[in-house]
């Protein structure tokens, strides 16, 4: 008998519906919770329970390693085998991926909540789930018989994210702050960076060249090498504390993000699903501009000014942008529906806009902390709409009636 999905199960009909849904409901716990946090924080609601992990560290484990991961194994475990001409996976290839992430961020919020054995047990299940996606893709590389080199640089990054992982839990087991520093240092330029690069260097060209006229792809492999070296080059000089190196990454990445709007950007008529992508895009160029100036800052004397906002920049303006993008065009796409952006994702991504700037500003207002929780506050207040969208999109049958 051919096995096909059961019509009464759509969420676990394709590995982007199940992984983003896991994605939707882990942004929307952690945000809920740094909110709330921060409000505490700020006396507006009751003290939270005491933890045995600074604060702000769980929240950036929650968004570098639970929450965008979520988002972008659906994505890989969707289009690797595409991208190789490989059979799609079977179900219960996926179902180990996202079972682990999301039982990760509930013992996590478990932890939050007071219970501290949820620590421990919410790493593990993360590592299990963030295991198990890379052994799934690994052996689809394997399988195929060229080399999609897209497909390594994005392992390559999972690969980096699970010793970022590592990493946190070995800030946990020692109390040493500086595996904490390079748990960050590693979720943002050996992770997420890498992959979000590489996704839009394979995609944002072929998307544009099927629907701007005359537009011409650019996408040289020497891209993707050149992307790896300074990325690595920034990691290292950051661990190292070495400023003239991290000077020399982070002005090469200026460059190169640059350059490369130049190349991409269509200059014709272009529907606003695919505009969104290179106006998200816009967010790189300047998060490096903030990282140089960060680095010139150092050299003459003014470690840490700037605290953390060229990171959010990144986080919120070039991150959050590209996922409310991406995720928007993909579950139209493979739910049936037509290729637009909805209302619900126009307010998700412009409001965006103005989080990642509140963000970057507060560590220049008075009063940050409580700026910070504005900002924490309006990311779920814009997102919301969206992301409800979404899970109703993901619990349904298609719209056309296809499978998947």
């Amino acid at each position: 008998m051919k096995n096909t999905p059961a019509p009464s199960a759509p969420l676990f009909a394709a590995p982007h519906r199940l992984l983003f849904f896991v994605g939707v409901c882990n942004l929307s716990l952690a945000m809920a919770w740094w909110g709330i946090w921060l409000l505490s924080l700020q006396g507006l609601l009751p003290a939270q329970p005491a933890l045995t992990l600074p604060p702000a560290w769980l929240h950036g484990l929650w968004m570098q390693y639970l929450v965008l991961p979520s988002f972008i194994f659906g994505f890989l475990l969707t289009v690797f085998p595409r991208w190789m001409g490989l059979p799609a996976l079977p179900r219960w290839s996926y179902l180990c991926v996202g079972g682990g992430m999301f039982a990760g961020q509930l013992a996590l919020l478990a932890y939050s909540a007071g219970w501290h054995p949820g620590l421990g047990l919410g790493l593990l299940l993360a590592c299990t789930g963030w295991g198990a996606a890379l052994v799934v893709l690994g052996r689809l590389m394997l399988r195929e018989q060229g080399r999609t080199w897209h497909a390594w640089s994005c392992w390559s990054a999972l690969l980096l994210g699970l010793i970022g992982l590592v990493a946190f839990i070995q800030a946990i087991v020692s109390g040493d702050a500086r595996w904490h520093a390079l748990s960050v240092s590693i979720g943002t330029f050996g992770l997420l960076l890498p992959i979000y690069a590489s996704v839009a260097h394979r995609m944002f060209p072929f998307f544009a060249g099927n629907v701007v006229a005359g537009y011409v792809a650019w996408r040289p492999p020497s891209w993707l090498a050149l992307l790896w070296v300074l990325s690595l080059l920034h990691l290292v000089a950051d661990q190292l504390q070495w400023p003239w190196p991290m000077l020399v990454a982070d002005a090469g990445l200026l460059l190169l993000s640059l350059y490369t709007l130049r190349r991409w950007w269509p200059r014709g008529h272009a529907p606003a699903l695919l505009r969104v992508l290179f106006l998200g895009l816009l967010w790189w160029p300047l998060a490096m501009l903030l990282y140089l100036l960060q680095d010139i800052a150092a050299l003459v004397g003014h470690v840490g000014w700037l605290e953390r906002a060229p990171l959010h920049a990144l986080a919120i303006g070039l991150f959050g942008s590209l996922l409310v993008a991406m995720v928007t065009r993909v579950s139209q796409g493979h739910s049936g529906r037509a290729l637009v952006m909805p209302a619900v994702a126009w307010v998700a991504l412009l409001g965006l806009q103005l989080v990642a700037l509140l963000r970057i500003l507060a560590p220049l207002l008075q009063d940050p902390w409580r700026w910070h929780a504005i900002a924490a506050l309006g990311w779920l207040l814009v997102l919301a709409p969206w992301l409800l969208r979404l899970a109703w999109i993901y619990l349904r049958p298609r719209a056309d009636g296809a499978p998947g």
